[in-house]
């Protein structure tokens, strides 16, 4: 049944992570009027754990993070160019124990880059998705 229900969409494999620098803060993005947190699309030769790093650093302008555990796997679906997605992301902690300025990645419509600290993690809570909240 499981190859039957996939066979419909386009399956996009991702990586993510849910980073916490040394002040164990959060790091969060903010785009399409959400909050959420950095990943993307697995690249050709690349490792999911390499791909999980590399869309943290290009998507919040940071470098030299340090990979820890897997958290989990989730699912999410949607609509992009008229095809079905099915875009499972692969989640892993990290840490970042740097001082760099966050830079959003504008052209991946990510309009805020911001860490937050566990005591006001109810503002992301209030306006982000099922699975990220999954992830936290």
């Amino acid at each position: 049944m499981w190859q039957d229900f996939i066979s419909i969409f386009d399956v996009i494999h991702a990586g993510g992570g849910l980073v916490k620098n040394i002040n164990e803060d959060y790091l969060f993005i903010y785009r399409n009027d959400k909050w959420d947190l950095p990943k993307g699309k697995l690249d050709p030769g690349e490792t999911i754990e390499q791909c999980a790093v590399r869309e943290v650093e290009e998507e919040c302008g940071i470098n030299n993070l340090i990979l820890g555990d897997k958290i989990k796997n989730t699912y999410h679906i949607y609509k992009y160019k008229g095809n079905n997605v099915l875009k499972y992301t692969h989640w892993f902690q990290m840490e970042y124990r740097g001082d760099e300025s966050l830079v959003p990645q504008l052209e991946e419509g990510i309009t805020h880059v911001e860490w937050i600290s566990a005591n006001e993690l109810e503002k992301v809570k209030r306006n982000t998705y099922g699975n990220i909240m999954e992830v936290i």
